[in-house]
């Protein structure tokens, strides 16, 4: 096993308010590669923590009739409850009242200090409170507005001593440079280096105008000074592993990765690759910035009640289909957008239809054919082929893992699921079972259980439980050893007994969460004379002859592609048991990728005559339901055998 050692970090949460949905968002990133790096046997810390000093935090705890400590208290308490109950993985929860943390930051400061990087001057400038920042004017909007969170700044005029961050501006350079991949994704790396590139002042790092912060270090004799609140907090990543205190754990420094949010960037590859030159300390690997979630497409905020209670919202689905959404909805770096149909979506395609089902089906296959046990000595004898695509899916996944490519990680995890569901509809164990090839099948059957094993493996740092649930029912344990036999080593599970579990992902049809949209309005109409063939309701009645007449029939997806020059349109291949499968033009790229599609089955009405859609033959059409929420397929609650008719 190997004994590297990983540091992973989120940022430290400011305690002005408790968590949302963008903390969670960070937060599941990095326990995820924190999960992720022990499976492998990677000796992992974890670090996350609460950011407790500052004005802002003076004012809103004076606001609430407490002091800044009570208030403190307070907001961290319900970040760790949260993080506890979301059961993250951290190897330590940091303060920056922690008395530790701030020892550490005075040690930093005497040594920048003798470096000849601290000097004392009087500073003049625009600050704003919000953002705990000094602006020079030429970045202000309208030579008064912060130009991060918008709000009116104030002059300070106050003595202050300053960090040299000018004398470290073509060192920064120079480590953009050399390390591309230092800053992610590398479209924020351009950002910085522009910033850079235009010219860095010293930076004010003491206040006098408040008292709520790490005091200067005894021996500067200089009382009424509190350090910056960026310094004391950005120090919180060597203060946590023992610097300047019990150096235990400083072996794993440099950080392997600082999660953050993109509006604390230039803090974090600015100011505090800077300092570390300062300390004469190692950089990290990778700072990894990740972009906002809005809702339903709406910036969040307090005034329109729109803000996402990250615990409200994984009570109602489930943490790890939470964790899932959240991984798989956006790329890194990007913004991204929470709405329950969008998370009802990814629960019932991916998680249901791709998953869930899958393991439903080999649970059946294997009680119904061979008595429970599932063997996998005879898989490559008949399914190399199969076999080779997983492992080249596989191979390609640690890689995106460490470069922030996460939605890309699930995407390429997904697709070995696409290959059983394919390889079941394809060779058909029924069939094999009737034509007594009973080795084929259950070849078959350990095919579909070795790549739920090998997929379990590398899902169980995103959706932790789910992945235990998967190898419960399988026989093994999520860990070192099953990791590197099933994905290193290329091995195939053991012979075992098959244990039937509940469906992992019961079908939600419904929002769970408040109420959903209205319906639109539909328009005023005219009333006419109903028909003797209209009910009361306005619906025109017919008989059961003329329903039959209509032929629905189940079939599997096989062939899948986006229509070039449509932006609603998908090309199906569909199997229903004809001697050629049907091509179908459906309507429905805005709620289902091509590749999504593919390994599913779908419900065809088989009669229609052919039309044309964009010049392209349409032989079918796909049923599906569309409300003010959405569109979803209408498909059968389990596999059925393609060509099966509906009514």
């Amino acid at each position: 096993m190997s004994c590297k050692k990983v540091y992973i970090t989120t940022p430290i949460y400011y305690v002005n308010d408790i968590a949302h949905i963008g903390h969670a968002y960070t937060t599941i990133i990095a326990d995820m590669l924190a999960r992720y790096s022990r499976m492998v046997g990677l000796d992992t810390f974890f670090l996350t923590g609460t950011d407790e000093h500052g004005q802002k935090i003076e004012h809103s705890a004076l606001a609430k009739g407490k002091t800044p400590q009570e208030y403190a208290d307070e907001i961290s308490l319900s970040f760790k409850n949260l993080w506890d109950d979301f059961d993250i993985s951290y190897d330590k929860f940091i303060r920056t009242t922690d008395e530790a943390h701030k020892i550490g930051v005075q040690k930093a400061f005497i040594k920048m200090m003798e470096h000849g990087d601290i000097y004392k001057d009087v500073y003049k400038g625009h600050y704003c409170i919000s953002c705990e920042t000094f602006f020079p004017k030429s970045q202000l909007v309208d030579d008064e507005f912060c130009p991060e969170c918008g709000r009116a700044t104030i002059i300070v005029e106050e003595e202050s001593y300053f960090f040299r961050l000018s004398k470290y501006q073509d060192k920064l350079l120079a480590w953009y440079a050399e390390n591309p991949n230092s800053i992610l994704p590398k479209s924020k790396r351009n950002e910085v280096i522009r910033f850079v590139e235009g010219g860095l002042e010293d930076l004010s790092i003491t206040r006098t105008s408040f008292d709520w912060g790490v005091k200067l270090p005894s021996e500067l004799n200089d009382p009424k000074h509190v350090m910056y609140v960026w310094l004391d907090a950005l120090m919180n990543y060597l203060t946590a592993l023992g610097y300047g205190t019990d150096e235990k754990n400083i072996g794993y420094w440099p950080a392997r990765v600082h999660l953050i949010g993109k509006d604390i960037l230039r803090f974090h590859a600015i100011y505090w690759p800077a300092f570390l030159m300062s300390l004469e300390l190692p950089l990290p690997k990778h700072i990894a910035a990740h972009g906002w979630w809005t809702k339903d497409g709406v910036k969040m905020s307090k005034s329109k009640g729109n803000v996402v209670n990250p615990k409200e919202v994984a009570d109602a689905y489930g943490l790890d289909n939470f964790r899932y959404f959240m991984l798989r909805e956006v790329p890194f770096g990007g913004d991204g957008d929470f709405s329950q149909k969008a998370l009802i979506d990814r629960i019932n395609s991916d998680l249901g239809n791709d998953l869930g089902n899958l393991l439903n089906r080999l649970i059946g296959m294997s009680e119904k054919y061979f008595d429970g046990t599932v063997e996998c000595d005879r898989v490559a004898q008949y399914y190399q082929d199969e076999l080779n695509e997983v492992d080249a899916s596989l191979d390609k996944l640690e890689p995106l893992l460490f470069e922030m490519q996460i939605h890309r990680y699930l995407e390429e995890l997904w697709r070995p699921l696409s290959v059983a569901n394919k390889a079941i509809d394809k060779y058909q164990p029924w069939t094999l079972m009737k034509e007594s090839k009973e080795d084929e099948a259950m070849a078959l059957n350990g095919l579909i259980a070795a790549i739920l094993a090998k997929v379990a493996v590398m899902l169980a740092p995103v959706m932790p439980e789910t992945a235990q649930k998967i190898a419960l029912a399988l026989g093994f344990t999520i860990s070192y050893d099953s990791w590197n036999s099933l994905i290193v080593s290329k091995e195939l599970p053991k012979p075992f007994k098959i244990t039937k579990i509940p469906p992992l992902f019961p079908r939600i049809e419904e929002p769970l969460l408040g109420h959903p949209p209205s319906e639109p309005e539909e328009p005023v109409k005219t009333e006419k004379p109903k028909s003797s063939k209209e009910s009361e309701t306005g619906i025109a009645l017919i008989g059961i002859d003329q329903f039959f007449q209509t032929s629905i029939k189940v079939g599997t997806v096989i062939k899948a592609e986006e229509v070039e020059g449509s932006k609603k349109l998908l090309l199906l291949q569909v199997d229903i048991a004809e001697e050629a499968p049907r091509q179908v033009v459906a309507g429905i790229k805005e709620w289902y990728s091509a590749e999504s599609m593919l390994g599913t089955q779908v419900c065809i009405v088989a009669n229609l005559k052919p039309a044309k859609l964009m010049g392209i033959t349409s032989e079918g059409m796909i049923l599906a339901a569309r409300d003010a929420h959405g569109l979803s397929l209408i498909r059968p609650e389990s596999h059925k055998v393609n060509g099966t008719k509906i009514g």
